[in-house]
């Protein structure tokens, strides 16, 4: 995701269209970086996850953009020991590829999370609806658990809840106990990408939740608010997992700057009631500046100045998902959604990821053509419509470029 050839809007259409550049699943032996020195001495800081009183180092791995099994091994061999992936990544094939690497090593040598969706949703609302069953939600942990080879997973999330009601879903919520007391998921969790302290708040008046996964980085406006509610997670003893660190990895909307990664990740690390970042590294570079953050982890005005904290800085490429354009979209798309979308493959090119959100949302290809101009205000200045023709663009591609 870091530190890759900008990609400018006409490539993005371009290579969207065509199918190039799409998001390819690697083989082993095509790997040509080479592996860490695993006698190289390393410095890990551990944290507990809440209640659970699983000890993690600061940093670990979300796999979710990462399709090389010799990364994921020398991520475990280089002291990593949490492994966040999904029933939903690249159509199942992160799984079996964790599960390839993972069958090498002691069971209680990693810890292994999957978060598995409710569905149907209304994308509208962030609401289930009645089809939405604990039996689907069974139905598709049985699937994660297969591919990964386990019997067991540490932490099972109910995957990106954006409201209460969602959070506190009965028939879900069900079904996560039922799947914990059979003792296929030591602790249960609840993941959240946008309104993250309403989110927060639902899962400590649960007194169900063991763990929360939110995102959390220093372009949200609402980053105080995150603070406070992982406080009080914390202080209940609910484990808290930080992710999108490094919000979406670029500063500007043109990715001529690059987030530094160490800034973005001390900025989170700062929070001692995070325990664990999942950044997702896809390269072993990327990788070795993610783990060199234990070094120093004291974050300063060098870093604060790299992150732009207090300039007039650029959007970026982050959809916070404030939610503001819901209330303004004479059709009621589900903008967020397609912002993120718009992130997975403009800033991490994993087009893969993005095709696959669009796929889940009820939103044709020339959606916005009839709209002469967007009411759409965003407060972060996105041109909302712009955005949109350029990621729904990926719906014409034909599914064989996502291998």
């Amino acid at each position: 995701m870091k530190n890759q050839k900008p990609l400018n809007r006409r490539d993005f259409l371009r290579t969207a269209a065509a199918g190039f550049g799409g998001y390819v699943m690697l083989s082993p032996d095509k790997a040509v970086e080479p592996k860490p020195n695993p006698a190289k001495q390393r410095k890990i800081i551990y944290r507990t996850l809440g209640k659970t009183g699983i000890k993690l180092p600061v940093i670990n791995m979300g796999v979710m953009n990462a399709d090389n099994p010799n990364l994921v091994k020398a991520a475990l061999d280089a002291g990593i020991v949490h492994l966040d992936t999904a029933w939903s990544y690249q159509r199942g094939k992160n799984e079996k590829m964790i599960g390839t690497v993972i069958k090498d090593y002691p069971r209680d040598s990693f810890v292994i999370a999957t978060k598995i969706p409710g569905r149907p949703y209304n994308r509208q609302t962030g609401l289930f609806t009645e089809e939405t069953t604990g039996e689907d939600f069974i139905k598709k942990f049985s699937e994660s658990l297969e591919r990964l080879g386990l019997d067991y997973v540490d932490i099972l999330y109910l995957h990106n809840s954006w409201k209460r009601e969602a959070t506190l879903f009965e028939p879900l919520m069900k079904a996560m106990a039922a799947i914990k007391k059979e003792g296929r998921a030591r602790f249960l969790g609840v993941s959240t990408h946008r309104n993250e302290p309403e989110v927060i708040q639902a899962a400590i008046d649960s007194r169900f939740y063991d763990v929360i996964l939110t995102s959390y980085n220093f372009k949200q406006d609402h980053h105080l608010e995150i603070k406070k509610a992982i406080a009080d997670a914390a202080a209940v003893g609910i484990g808290i997992v930080g992710m999108k660190a490094l919000a979406g990895g670029y500063l500007d909307e043109e990715k001529a700057k690059p987030v530094d990664a160490k800034a973005a990740l001390k900025w989170v690390l700062q929070d001692k009631n995070v325990t664990t970042i999942i950044p997702g590294f896809t390269t072993f570079e990327q990788m070795e500046t993610d783990l060199s953050v234990m070094e120093d982890m004291v974050f300063n005005e060098k870093d604060s100045e790299l992150l732009e904290l207090g300039y007039n800085s650029p959007r970026g490429v982050y959809c916070q998902g404030c939610e503001t354009c819901l209330k303004q979209c004479p059709k009621h798309l589900p903008i967020p959604d397609l912002m993120r979308a718009h992130m997975y493959a403009y800033a991490y090119r994993n087009h893969w990821e993005s095709k696959e959100l669009i796929s889940t949302l009820d939103v044709n290809s020339n959606v916005c053509q009839d709209c002469s101009s967007c009411i759409v205000k965003c407060p972060k200045g996105f041109n909302i419509q712009e955005k949109i023709a350029e990621v729904i663009s990926l719906k014409s591609v034909p599914e064989q470029f996502f291998v």
